[in-house]
């Protein structure tokens, strides 16, 4: 694989964005959310993998039209679309990350709870330590995108080796009456493959993170590409080995009421001591996938800025070449919504906004799957034939992350829109900015 140039991320580091961001501590869970399902989960996972495939298609197309461009999403969706679309994509996916890394910060402050204890009953102790971790890593994605590169290579090579453990070993201490039923839902099976893919596409998202920061790659056209379609083959195969392995391992019946079924396997397989060491493995999931979206937190604002359509000072970059207003300004909205967690009255309020996420990283993937063909229209000199494959990998693209939008719920879809048009106001702030910028300068 390649190797990064001074302040440049190589294939290796950007593959490890790409990973790291998809499998965080949700990873650890994901088993036990599929066991209600029976073994027909496992098809859920074959069916998200296969839509998620041409999402990642789409992007990997999208990087080599598109080249060394900061924003992903947000880029080529305004290349496609105008500023208008661009701009609510980047604005929903803003908030999107800025709410999950506070879900992702909760998730790692309780997998830490299982080295100290006091962390489930000391709320003061838990925030403390959420912020000890928000605010350590913001410090380092100060430091550079290579600073927070090598960091993110480490911890993605750090939780891959308990997950791969698991997903391995755990073949042959299968029991194959554990995979029965095959459907305990009590719905039809095709009901139940479409719930357990809603599951499986969740966990997939983040398949885009090497998009975002491509301005600071080696060699964009390519490595983004690359890293894209590699971080997907490495996510999806321990997602899809670690479920049938620990699905064979444990009943359906006390998998479905674990709240640690990774670790619950381990101990299965290599005894009691084996669950501090798959709990390190969370903790190092949520701190390696927390790193890897405060990286996104300030590349999205700081390309809306350099477009004017953001406040100019989330553009600024510091003396490491890092956009540290939009890090520093995201970690403290992070560090308000975590600490909401905590407090008893507004954690129904953050659940809802966790939510609202997932649709707000669902939508940018519709654009960017039409904006795929547009794009490729409007540089059709560049990008001759091939025409048939490509209208099928967008309309493919476009109807899974269509149904996957459908599949959150009505409620979801309705307030997630809603959010989106909250970014409005700032929107036409932008233009009016714009536009006196011009007149002073023609004045």
């Amino acid at each position: 694989m390649a190797t990064a140039s001074k302040n440049k991320l190589g294939l290796w580091t950007s593959t490890s964005l790409v990973v790291g961001n998809m499998i965080g501590a949700g990873v650890f869970l994901v088993p036990a959310a599929m066991a209600s399902f029976g073994s027909v989960g496992l098809l859920g996972w074959v069916f998200a993998a296969a839509g998620t495939f041409f999402i990642a298609r789409v992007f990997s197309a999208l990087s080599k039209m598109v080249p060394g461009e900061a924003g992903g999403l947000y880029a080529y969706t305004r290349h496609g679309f105008g500023d208008f679309a661009g701009f609510l994509v980047g604005w929903g996916y803003y908030i999107s990350v800025v709410t999950a890394n506070a879900a992702i910060t909760v998730s790692f402050v309780g997998a830490m709870s299982t080295f100290f204890p006091a962390l489930t009953s000391n709320a003061v102790a838990a925030v403390l330590t959420g912020l000890g971790a928000i605010w350590l890593l913001t410090w380092i994605n100060t430091r550079g995108i290579t600073a927070s590169g090598k960091v993110q290579l480490v911890t993605t090579i750090l939780k891959l080796l308990p997950l791969s453990v698991v997903a391995v070993a755990g073949l042959f201490f299968i029991k194959a009456a554990n995979f029965h039923p095959f459907n305990s839902s009590g719905i039809n099976v095709f009901e139940a493959v479409n719930g357990a893919a809603a599951i499986a596409m969740f966990a997939l998202v983040g398949i885009e993170s090497a998009t975002i920061p491509a301005e600071s790659v080696e060699n964009p056209e390519k490595t983004v590409s690359r890293a894209t379609m590699i971080g997907l083959a490495v996510t999806v195969l321990v997602y899809l080995l670690g479920s049938v392995s620990i699905m064979g391992i444990i009943p359906a019946g006390t998998l479905a009421r674990s709240p640690t079924p990774y670790a619950d396997a381990a101990v299965i397989m290599f005894g009691s001591n084996a669950r501090y060491w798959a709990s390190a493995g969370a903790a190092i999931a949520a701190f390696g996938c927390l790193n890897g979206w405060i990286l996104i937190q300030g590349q999205i604002p700081f390309a809306i800025a350099r477009d004017k359509l953001f406040p100019g000072a989330f553009g600024w970059r510091n003396k490491k070449g890092s956009p540290y207003i939009g890090i520093i300004v995201s970690s403290t909205i992070v560090s308000l919504f975590m600490m909401m967690n905590y407090t008893k009255g507004l954690v129904d309020q953050f659940k809802f906004l966790s939510l609202l996420a997932t649709i707000c990283t669902l939508v940018p993937y519709i654009f960017c799957a039409a904006a795929y063909i547009i794009i490729r229209f409007n540089k059709r000199k560049e990008f001759n034939g091939g025409w048939v494959a490509a209208v099928f990998v967008a309309v493919m693209a476009f109807a899974y992350s269509l149904w996957a939008i459908a599949g959150a719920g009505q409620s979801s879809v309705y307030w997630g829109f809603l959010l989106l048009l909250a970014g409005i106001p700032f929107y036409v702030w932008a233009l009016y900015k714009k536009k006196a910028d011009a007149e002073e300068i023609s004045g």
